[in-house]
């Protein structure tokens, strides 16, 4: 697909399914397939599995096979289909070569395996990786994999490279990366919580996030998408009031919730993913569980689930404009 490359522009709402277990920890393909469609339906603009909501470091070979063969089919080009490529450079190699076999649009590539490298070592990682196929690729900067302009530079000779996504937050940099590198690469908003910050990031050029409550209220993820590119501001302070800060409020409560509150999140939103997650990521407390049940509520409330879907560019305060 190099040839197309140039129109793979990433832009919107990027989904992350989950992995969901069941109680005999095995991989729920039930569960699985009705997360992935929900986020189709939604009309996510991209799909990412295998990545960090998807338990990525939990994941055996034959349940990282399943779940993009299973997006992949359930997508059927409606929705570009991205997987998470990483750890020791063995491993993300044959991650890349599996993602290209089964169909996958492209990867994003993880920080390596506990590693804190030099520029150089980081270079000679995401080289080999990204020049392994010919599938798009995606840079996940953060934690111990943080790029510098140089490095960043020389990994744009490699067409293959179409973006970065940051999870570092340092806002000069990234204000240095685009303004040097401009439309070569798209710019995702990788940070945890991406609602948080995203309306800081679209000024810069980042025309995408990653929404980790897009698995269960997609709607408000819309919603709030619409809101910051429309600048309505009365709106955006509405949603950060009733819906944002009260889930911040709940995920910060202990390490892992990033993952675990997202299943919570699905599970009191009626999709049967069930709540569990592998270790060393532990399961949601029952009085957090209690007030996102809560948070939700309040949410719904205020902004309810629309009997039909709305085309994007229609979102508005409180309604559509049709």
């Amino acid at each position: 697909m190099a040839q197309n490359r140039q129109n793979r522009q990433i832009k919107g709402i990027l989904g992350f399914p989950v992995a969901p277990f069941n109680t005999h920890d095995q991989l729920d393909h039930a569960a699985l397939q009705e997360n992935i469609q929900f986020l189709l339906d939604s009309g996510l603009d991209a799909i990412y599995v295998c990545a960090g909501a998807g338990e990525f470091q939990s994941l055996t070979r034959v349940e990282y096979e399943t779940i993009v063969e299973m997006a992949v089919s359930l997508s059927g080009g409606k929705a570009p289909v991205f997987t998470g490529v990483g750890g020791n450079i063995a491993e993300a190699l044959e991650l890349a070569r599996i993602s290209q076999a089964k169909g996958a649009d492209g990867y994003l590539i993880l920080p390596p395996y506990l590693i804190n490298a030099e520029q150089a070592g980081l270079y000679d990682y995401f080289k080999a990786i990204i020049e392994s196929t010919e599938l798009d690729a995606i840079i996940y900067q953060r934690d111990n994999a943080v790029l510098s302009l140089g490095t960043l530079r020389r990994l744009t000779e490699l067409s293959q490279l179409i973006g970065l996504k940051d999870g570092v937050g340092t806002m000069e940099t990234n204000v240095e990366f685009v303004q040097t590198l401009g439309a070569r690469l798209s710019w995702v908003n990788g940070m945890p919580f991406a609602e948080l910050t995203y309306p800081a990031y679209r000024p810069l050029g980042f025309n995408a996030y990653s929404s980790a409550i897009s698995n269960y209220i997609p709607h408000i993820s819309r919603l709030f998408y619409c809101a910051v590119q429309q600048n309505n501001q009365e709106l955006l302070t509405e949603l950060y009031t009733e819906v944002i800060f009260p889930i911040n409020n709940i995920r910060k409560q202990r390490k892992g919730y990033a993952v675990a509150l997202i299943k919570a999140g699905m599970e009191i939103m009626g999709l049967s993913v069930g709540a569990r997650v592998r270790p060393p990521l532990i399961p949601v407390e029952p009085e957090h569980y209690k007030e996102l049940e809560q948070a939700l509520k309040r949410a719904l409330d205020r902004f309810p689930v629309q009997s039909t879907p709305l085309e994007k560019e229609e979102l508005h305060y409180g309604k559509s404009t049709r």
